[in-house]
């Protein structure tokens, strides 16, 4: 049995944070993204996409931002969370696809980076994970570069 399931989320920049996007530490980018976790919005896509295949709610539900848990947490550790929940449910993760939506940073150039920091983590190879990035040509608030969004899809297989 499959379950598909389709997240999203989207950040503004914050000054003085560190930019963490599909796991990894974007090291020469001078703005982070805003949130209660380090704001990771790729991750976040993913969480929401699988909570969604599992009909579990969304990652608000889970995360809540007055969690003590939640507060500067990695959203890595987060995606390990919901993996269990996923592990828990006689579910696997069979393939990731995301696209990232941002003027910059320019994501194409760490996207071998970010499927090996997340493979490992949703229990797949890297081949499996497919990051993609557009702009809105200027368009918008993400136009203006003042954040990013991401919307993920994921496919679950039940195991026996």
């Amino acid at each position: 049995m499959m379950r598909i399931g389709q997240g999203f989320d989207a950040h503004p920049f914050q000054e003085g944070r560190p930019l963490f996007l599909g796991g990894i530490w974007v090291k020469d980018f001078s703005r982070g993204l805003a949130g209660d976790s380090d704001g990771d919005v790729l991750i976040h896509a993913i969480i929401d996409a699988l909570l969604g295949a599992l009909a579990l709610g969304d990652i608000g539900t889970w995360f809540r931002a007055d969690d003590p848990s939640v507060k500067g947490a990695r959203s890595t550790d987060l995606l390990g969370r919901v993996i269990r929940m996923v592990d828990e449910r006689r579910y696997r993760v069979v393939q990731v696809d995301v696209t990232v939506v941002g003027e910059k940073p320019r994501v194409r150039p760490l996207v071998p980076e970010m499927r090996d920091a997340l493979a490992p983590i949703l229990k797949v190879p890297p081949e499996d994970v497919s990051i993609k990035a557009t702009t809105t040509d200027r368009m918008g608030w993400l136009g203006r570069e003042e954040g990013l969004a991401t919307l993920a899809v994921v496919q679950l297989e039940f195991v026996d």
